[in-house]
Order: structure tokens, then sequence, then C-alpha cells
């Protein structure tokens, strides 16, 4: 439990960090591809902690972060729009090594606020259960 605890905490912090450029509005491509490069690791950080609670937490061993959205959803951790978003988010994070490619920066960029509020969802659902349990 442990190392789920780090991983939620290092969630928290890169999400903290996320927000802020997710946040701004029209925004100039350096800003743009700061604001990619927070979702990157704000995405790393979470589903890495999700995949951690789910092994913890529900006894799963998932190893993509597909599969990891697929069962928050199925152990209520995501409604099933969210999951819809999440796996959305997956693809674009798998995208994001293309971000020289103005239009897909563009095209990811727009999607950064819905992300942000999906991700701080995400890891609060799991610090609540997880402090649930601590009781």
């Amino acid at each position: 439990m442990e190392r789920l605890r780090q991983r939620l905490n290092a969630a928290k912090k890169a999400l903290i960090a996320f927000k802020k450029l997710a946040i701004l509005k029209n925004v100039n491509d350096v800003e743009r591809d700061a604001a990619i490069q927070r979702f990157e690791f704000s995405f790393e950080a979470s589903w890495k902690a999700a995949r951690q609670f789910l092994y913890d937490i529900e006894g799963l061993d998932v190893g993509s972060p597909k599969g990891v959205v697929r069962s928050c959803r199925e152990v209520n951790l995501l409604q099933d729009d969210e999951a819809v978003l999440a796996l959305e988010m997956v693809n674009d994070r798998n995208l994001t090594v293309h971000t020289y490619n103005e239009e897909v920066a563009v095209k990811i960029h727009k999607n950064l606020q819905r992300y942000y509020v999906l991700l701080e969802k995400w890891v609060k659902r799991m610090n609540e259960k997880l402090d649930g349990i601590d009781e």
C-alpha cells in the first residue's frame, strides 16, 4: 500500500502542475507545448497510480493504459462516459510524440481541460477509496 500512496501523491503533484497550464486560454505555441508536456506526465502518473490501485486493492494485474481504464470502469472508479473519454485520452497521449505537427498539437490541446478534470476525479476517487479502507 505504501507504493500506492507514493503513486497517488505523485499523480496529485503532477496534476497541480498540469492545472496551471490546462486552464489557460489563448495560449501561444510554447505554452501549448508545455501544457501538452504536463499532460503527458500527469497522465503517466495517474494511470500508473490506477494500475497500482487495481493491483493492491482489487487484486487485478493489468499492464496497459487502456486495460487499466477498462478495469477502472469495471470497479466503478470511472463511469461509462468517463471511460470513453479516458480511452480517447490514451489515444491522445500516444499522439503526443507527434506534437511537432501543428495540427496534432492543436487537436490535443483542445482536449486538455477535459482531460485535467477527468484525471483529477480519477485520482480523487482512488484516494477516497483508499482512505475508506485505511479507516
